[in-house]
């Protein structure tokens, strides 16, 4: 089977946007490249993240062309696929419906670096506007959203994170959920207080070089 090291990742981060609370169901996306070969493994359509088989895994070329899987690919292959091609440096595309970062994006909020670990994604978490989700419009609000940033919301539908490995991509989701999650709560009882452009350039500077070993 081609690509079945990478597929069997996109299954098991697949299951682990559920387990972590990230997604329900068969919602959210995500995807994996191989540069080398222009292959791109993604989540099947619309099928339970725990019935998905390495076979279902879908194997698209960079122009959106099926190579291999028994599945369809993800109704937002449109976006994932623009954004290897605007970011080069791009390994991984993940795209959940996290319950704090799509409050925030459902009230049409960015999210301020509140916490330091909004740093995963850049100085803050922007906003894309709201499309219609699958279509060319979203993907291109998404690459414009994301230029400098390893994150985004999505109005009125969720978040995209990215990293150079699946693994990084998940993560930056994940911490982005956790700072959403703060900074939604700090907003219940109060105003929150932001770190100010300086310290963000600190706490990203020292970013470079956190978890490489």
């Amino acid at each position: 089977m081609r690509m079945l090291k990478q597929r069997k990742l996109v299954v098991e981060f697949g299951q682990k946007l559920v387990t972590g609370g990230l997604t329900t169901g068969s919602g959210g996306n995500l995807s994996l490249l191989d540069r080398k070969q222009g292959l791109v493994a993604i989540t099947p359509s619309g099928v339970d993240y725990f019935e998905i088989t390495p076979g279902q895994v879908v194997l698209v070329d960079l122009a959106g062309e099926m190579i291999d899987g028994s599945g369809r690919p993800s109704s937002e292959l449109a976006f994932h696929l623009a954004l290897y091609a605007a970011r080069p440096e791009i390994g991984a595309v993940v795209h959940t419906h996290s319950p704090y970062a799509t409050t925030l994006a459902c009230l049409g909020w960015e999210l301020p670096p509140a916490h330091y670990l909004v740093g995963f994604a850049g100085p803050k978490v922007p906003l894309a506007p709201y499309h219609t989700y699958g279509t060319p419009e979203l993907a291109q609000a998404v690459v414009e959203a994301m230029q400098g940033y390893n994150a985004a919301l999505l109005a009125n539908h969720g978040l995209v994170a990215v990293g150079d490995t699946l693994s990084r991509a998940f993560a930056v989701a994940e911490e982005i959920e956790f700072a959403a999650r703060v900074y939604y709560q700090a907003k219940a009882v109060g105003e929150p207080q932001i770190l100010s452009d300086e310290q963000m350039r600190e706490v990203l500077a020292k970013f470079a070089t956190y978890g490489r070993q």
